[in-house]
């Protein structure tokens, strides 16, 4: 039974933030463990409502009011077994989901304040590693059956768990030199220390799942030899073809990028330092993409440019925009356009932006301009108004208001255009769609019968919830078509779409 009054009692809190001076002198992360009182205060506010919308705004289903509870009343360890009955990684989805379980909490309705969930979650992950780490779950009868998973990001890597622990053989293919997918190299650790993937990595092994770094399958294996040796295959590539604006006048110049490499350079150098190899950020070839005292522009108002701008911050920019193609949001839910329990577009700070730079919104990039050398020095902006017409968005230039910003690095974080393609996809017979995404029968089968798809490759570039649940469902999937008795769990279906209003 839960606490009725919990929610009158407690207000919404979330622990302090590490000061910024100290932050943006390291990569550690950003928060600092809450403590068990305030996780308890905060879980109590849960009213374990009748109709628990919190379940349908989280793709996995997560038993939030359950584990919320046993938080409450101090069942650390049920808690612990609660929250991954539905999620493999809840210490990744506590440090980087936007919570979209948060938006569909009751207590938020008519501008309340939702229970923090989010950090609920992410403090009971963290009680597992403190109370006797992950323990492994290895299959007692193997079914002599076997699995390949190209890709090792977090769909990937939970239909490997899932598989593993149904008894397959697992292997896991990663074209890069670690496992993690873009939690490895896109996701800077002043959100996720990468010693979380490590102990999930070490975990999986000890389930039997193997796992082979860099192998570029389609190239150093080819899709013949990949099904010769599995009897299935997954692929979970991710969503990694990055969009860019070649239209735009100076998009040659050096010093602009897309913004993911600046961030997979940022992340090898702090891989390296923790190595004690000391290595400057950049690029495969050698072009350095460092934000160390320059002025950096960065166009894009989502998690990836926060991300940037996090990074610019830690190596010294001189300083920093980011630009954004839209208005200013609201800073509360307008239940016209976004009612309650859908997600809501409002203002969304991130630490990053208390750390410093500057945020214009309703501007667009007219110009990047040459310094002479062809070296970038600023872009040319204008004030824009964008509006929708017959599903097509018209962007027009409002006259008069042209102007420029310093800018010795540029950064595209505009979104991306679905998974690359690949000499993979076509050894395997696989196309991609129009939105660049492959996809799925209900089953999760692509139209090569044996090889399925899950995560950002099937739906487009989302949440790593949504990764996860397609990975455990194509997992299901799987498990199926090999014979497999008893039913895996299959939380979302290839056609699962969020919480909108209709």
């Amino acid at each position: 039974m839960p606490d009725p009054n919990g929610f009158l009692r407690y207000d919404r809190r979330l622990p302090a933030r590490r000061p910024v001076p100290v932050r943006i002198s390291d990569w550690r992360e950003v928060y600092p463990p809450a403590g068990e009182e305030l996780v308890r205060e905060q879980a109590t506010r849960c009213m374990d409502c009748g109709i628990p919308f919190c379940h349908d705004g989280c793709p996995l289903g997560n038993r939030i009011p359950d584990w919320n509870d046993l938080v409450r009343t101090g069942n650390w360890d049920a808690a612990v077994a609660s929250l991954h009955a539905t999620n493999n990684f809840p210490e990744f989805t506590g440090r980087l989901c936007p919570a979209p379980c948060e938006a569909a909490c009751v207590l938020g309705i008519a501008g309340g304040d939702p229970v923090t969930i989010k950090q609920v979650e992410v403090e009971i992950a963290d009680a597992a590693v403190a109370r006797g780490g992950l323990r492994p779950q290895p299959v007692p009868a193997p079914t002599g059956r076997s699995v390949a998973v190209v890709g090792s990001g977090p769909a990937g890597l939970a239909a490997a768990q899932q598989l593993a622990r149904a008894g397959h053989a697992v292997t896991v293919y990663e074209r890069d030199d670690a496992i993690g997918g873009l939690l490895r190299y896109g996701i800077p650790d002043f959100k996720l220390e990468k010693g979380h993937i490590d102990r999930r990595v070490a975990q999986l092994a000890a389930e039997g799942v193997e796992f082979r770094t860099g192998v570029n399958v389609g190239v150093d294996v080819t899709a013949d030899q990949l099904r010769a040796r599995h009897d299935a295959v997954l692929l979970a590539c991710g969503a990694l073809q990055g969009r860019d604006t070649p239209e735009t006048p100076g998009r040659q110049l050096r010093g602009v990028h897309q913004a993911m490499a600046h961030l997979v350079a940022a992340n090898r150098v702090v891989a390296a330092a923790g190595e004690g190899r000391p290595a400057l950020a950049v690029l495969p070839d050698g072009t350095p993409i460092d934000a160390a005292g320059r002025h950096v522009v960065i166009i894009g108002g989502g998690d990836t440019a926060a991300d940037c701008l996090g990074v610019a911050h830690r190596q010294g920019a001189a300083g920093v925009h980011q630009l954004d193609l839209y208005p200013r949001p609201p800073a509360a839910r307008d239940e016209e356009r976004d009612p309650w329990p859908t997600w809501p577009w409002i203002l969304r700070s991130y630490p990053a932006h208390e750390e410093g730079g500057e945020r214009v919104f309703a501007v667009a990039v007219q110009e990047f301009v040459d310094d002479g050398t062809g070296q970038v020095r600023a872009v040319r902006i204008a004030e824009v108004t964008v509006e929708k017409q017959d599903g097509r968005r018209i962007v027009s230039v409002v006259p008069g208001t042209e102007r420029e910003l310093p800018a010795d690095l540029v950064l595209l974080a505009i979104g991306f255009e679905g998974t690359e393609e690949q000499a993979l996809l076509t050894q395997l017979g696989v196309s991609r769609n129009p939105r660049g995404a492959v996809d799925a029968r209900p089953d999760w089968q692509t139209d090569a019968d044996g090889v399925f798809v899950a995560g950002d490759m099937h739906r487009g570039a989302s949440l790593i919830v949504w990764a996860i649940a397609e990975g455990r469902a194509a997992a299901a999937g799987i498990h199926a078509y090999l014979g497999g008795g008893t039913p895996l769990p299959a939380p979302v279906d290839p056609g699962a779409q969020p919480l909108a209003a209709r």
